[in-house]
């Protein structure tokens, strides 16, 4: 029976905070860049993670994915269906059972988040808002009991993932580029410029993403002690790292560093630290910072060569700086951290490396696969992807009957059409919206 630590506890219960921040500070830097037609879908679609990854997680979420495993090291028991058998006394290591299992719900919701990036402006919210929980479950939880889970294969063939570069990078922008597949790409993809319209949010929901990945990170060591404190610094390190490479590719490519160059290089060496804060020292961090931003500012790039949309650039920067993060314990892993372990370049030959390599390539693929299924399913069941006609409109007005901006989508707000009930879906502010309606006394003094 552990006895729970109050120490250890007060740092989880800052860190879960920091993490559930991370999910609004992604919505802010996704709705800066994506068009002014999509910002409030865009928002929507991860704010509305928060509540559908909750309830699917604990009702059957947490259960399957840290249960005692029910065989083959695929997938936890039933045991703790709706959180049962679980009270404030019941400990998980130093911490009790139901912070743990809060903290790892975060985890679940931000990278259900994620994948939106891939698919903006043009899908139906009904059909993300059931996506999210079924994928929730059948996908993110079932990775999660592989890697972190008691019995977990991965984890009993000595592979390390230490806050999420398999089971949130990985995973995300593997189904982030199923989905792209399965909704093709957007009216005008290669034609229009499609900048982003804010970068100023943009760089605001970087600060927030930044700020709770010490969380994400360093709170996995659910403690409050010394590895803790040097996941801080690796982070840090990480993300300054992964800018600086990314700007640096931009002097010499472009010629100018850009300031979206900098935001995406801070996540992309974030992402890359993400496996690695724990099983890296201090020098490690600074490569893969660098590696990743470097890397990273070249792959975005293959989705024009290739053909997928992936609009905010999910699978550049998550999947393959997720990668990158992961083979690269192989090389930098040392046992001052790891107490066990150790990469190539430390004296540990090629075994952890290989590991890394097969457990990068079963994750994307089963990730990849279900995700594929489960979007073609529900495009068959009620339809993924909006109209042309809705999509050129605009989908904050389409989806939402809403826009961000006073002036409206492109300067004008759409006419009016039809509502859910028979109503009119009018301009923001006019008579026949679902924000304003006429006010009685005004007809009379008119009439």
């Amino acid at each position: 029976m552990h006895e729970i630590d109050p120490a250890a506890t007060a740092w989880l219960l800052a860190s879960t905070a920091l993490v559930l921040l991370m999910t609004p500070g992604l919505a802010i830097f996704y709705g800066g860049m994506v068009r002014t037609s999509g910002v409030l879908n865009m928002i929507m679609m991860s704010f509305i993670s928060i509540p559908l990854v909750t309830v699917a997680w604990l009702l059957v979420g947490y259960t399957l994915a840290f249960s005692d495993d029910a065989g083959g090291g695929l997938i936890g028991g039933l045991q703790h269906f709706g959180m049962l058998g679980i009270t404030p006394s019941t400990a998980h290591g130093a911490v009790p059972e139901l912070l743990f299992a809060t903290f790892q719900l975060t985890f679940a919701i931000i990278t259900a988040a994620l994948v939106s990036g891939a698919i903006a402006d043009r899908a139906k919210f009904a059909a993300w808002m059931l996506f999210v929980p079924v994928w929730a479950v059948a996908v993110y939880a079932v990775v999660a009991h592989w890697v972190w889970g008691p019995g977990g294969w991965l984890a009993g063939l000595g592979v390390l993932d230490y806050a999420g570069g398999l089971v949130v990078e990985i995973v995300s922008g593997s189904s982030a580029l199923a989905l792209a597949l399965v909704l093709g790409p957007r009216i005008g993809f290669k034609q229009d410029a499609m900048r982003p319209h804010n970068l100023p949010f943009v760089l605001l929901g970087v600060g927030l993403l930044w700020f709770g990945w010490f969380g994400f990170n360093a709170g996995s060591a659910l403690a409050a002690n010394g590895t803790a404190a040097a996941i801080f610094l690796n982070t840090l390190v990480a993300g300054c790292l992964g800018m600086l490479g990314w700007l640096t590719v931009e002097q010499v490519r472009d010629g100018k560093p850009t300031t979206f160059g900098a935001a995406s290089g801070v996540v992309a060496g974030l992402v890359a630290i993400t496996p690695s804060c724990g099983t890296v020292n201090t020098l490690g961090a600074v490569v893969v910072g660098l590696a990743a931003g470097v890397v990273c500012s070249f792959a975005i790039g293959l989705k024009f060569r290739f053909g997928y949309d992936d609009s905010l650039d999910v699978v550049g920067v998550h999947f393959v700086g997720g990668v990158v993060g992961v083979l690269l314990i192989g090389f930098l892993a040392t046992e001052v951290m790891t107490q066990g372990p150790q990469g190539l370049f430390y004296g540990g030959g090629l075994t952890q490396l290989g590991k890394q390599l097969l457990a990068a390539v079963v994750v994307a693929a089963y990730a990849f696969t279900m995700s594929y299924l489960l979007a073609k399913a529900i495009d068959r069941l009620m339809g993924f992807r909006l109209s042309p006609e809705d999509e050129t409109t605009g989908v904050d007005f389409t989806q939402h009957a809403e826009s961000a901006y006073a002036e409206g989508v492109h300067g004008h707000l759409p006419q009016r059409r039809p509502g859910l009930f028979g109503g009119t879906l009018g301009q923001l502010g006019q008579p026949g919206s679902l924000t304003e309606r006429p006010d009685p006394a005004e007809e009379d003094r008119a009439g």
